[in-house]
């Protein structure tokens, strides 16, 4: 079975079919989902599903978007929650370098505490990394952590291995799936496969079908299918090994 080893499940766009999403997405072969909070407040919502959902696994942090809104009570509410061991990662967390508006130190701040307290628990973690993959490796190997994805990877070559050798995975989705985005599908096509997991993001990074509009857990199927012909490969194969790249990255059920 596929895994989606990152969806919003909570995101206010799933509220009005949420389930009804998630059962097409199984009908077609999606067995797992990675859910990732971005705040405090969502961590209440992604244990929820977590535990209403079977194979929803949640990842608890505070996003660098979200930074702004965040305080030290909630990275001590992280702290106790990671502490029960009740998500599979510390994520989404990292820095976003594209929208100059937002504290780029209050960022890196909060950054470098959830990167801390994920190598007290012995956690991986689910990077967000726009603009920003340098300041975020560096980071990394000032606080070195059990692994992880780096979320809709969008760096170069050199970046990657830096990734890679530090122990990650690297997350591809919609944006691979456009007949234009030539430097993300060589990346596809040429990275270490064992380097390389899959997800959607949704309802974020739609599909080139989806046409700008809602990204939903199903696409996933289409997703895997472009990566295979990318990678000339079985679609067996991809989801095989994908899958098994998912469990070496991430705390799931399964893991070895």
């Amino acid at each position: 079975m596929l895994i989606d080893t990152h969806l919003h499940l909570d995101a206010a766009e799933f509220d009005q079919d949420r389930a009804v999403l998630l059962a097409r997405a199984r009908a077609v072969g999606i067995g797992e989902f990675v859910v990732p909070a971005v705040d405090r407040a969502g961590f209440t919502r992604v244990l929820a599903l977590a535990e209403t959902t079977p194979n929803v696994f949640p990842a608890l942090g505070i996003h660098p978007l979200y930074v702004d809104h965040a305080d030290e009570a909630d990275l001590d509410v992280l702290d106790a929650l990671l502490t029960q061991g009740c998500a599979v990662a510390v994520g989404e967390i990292g820095l976003d370098h594209h929208m100059p508006e937002f504290d780029a130190v209050r960022q890196e701040a909060f950054l470098g505490a959830q990167l801390g307290l994920a190598r007290r628990h012995g956690l991986p973690v689910i990077l967000h990394v726009r603009r920003a993959q340098d300041a975020v490796l560096a980071a990394l190997r000032r606080i070195r952590v059990a692994g992880g994805i780096a979320h809709a990877f969008n760096g170069s070559f050199q970046q990657a291995e830096a990734f890679i050798e530090l122990g990650f995975k690297l997350g591809f989705g919609g944006a691979m799936t456009f007949d234009g985005s030539h430097r993300i599908r060589r990346l596809a096509a040429e990275l270490p496969l064992g380097a390389i997991v899959l997800e959607t993001d949704a309802p974020d990074i739609p599909p080139a079908w989806a046409h700008g509009g809602r990204n939903v857990p199903e696409n996933l199927l289409r997703i895997a299918g472009i990566f295979a012909e990318l990678r000339n490969l079985s679609f067996e194969e991809i989801v095989r090994v994908t899958s098994r790249n998912a469990r070496m990255a991430l705390a799931l059920p399964g893991s070895s």
